[in-house]
């Protein structure tokens, strides 16, 4: 998704590092995000794809799309998610449209407001669809039947 590089100042001149910042989707409504940091761009990679991998996400969805619009905040960051009809494709920006395609959704808008810093977007992002609800889950969840 995004790979830095940070340099460290030291007597002989600049020591590079490098951090990267990786999404992870299995494209049937699981995603997550990594952070990876070593002095190498492969290694921080694969330390960052490790790291997404503790922390996968179940996504709810309704066919190729969301069930409901949604919005996701992470600190300055703001996405808003809206459910498109088949055919629309992926409306998004960068670092949503990686989370989203990710999570195996084909059709859906979406807005992001605020920070452009990608990590706090694909947070945002990722905040946004551990949100969504089934019709079955919310009339489970308040006892009643649609």
């Amino acid at each position: 998704m995004a790979i830095r590089r940070c340099a460290a100042v030291v007597k002989g001149g600049r020591r590079f590092s490098f951090n990267a910042l990786v999404v992870v989707g299995n494209g049937k409504g699981q995603v997550a995000w990594g952070y990876g940091k070593a002095n190498e761009v492969p290694p921080s990679v694969e330390k960052g794809v490790k790291d997404a991998h503790k922390q996968m996400n179940r996504v709810n969805l309704k066919g190729h799309t969301i069930p409901h619009r949604v919005i996701g905040k992470y600190g300055a960051a703001r996405v808003v998610m809206l459910p498109a009809s088949p055919g629309t494709g992926v409306i998004a920006g960068g670092a949503v449209r990686a989370v989203v395609q990710a999570a195996g959704i084909t059709d859906i808008l979406t807005k992001s407001y605020g920070s452009t810093n990608k990590l706090n977007i694909v947070k945002a992002a990722i905040h946004a669809l551990t949100q969504l609800r089934t019709k079955e889950e919310v009339a489970r969840l308040r006892g009643v039947a649609l």
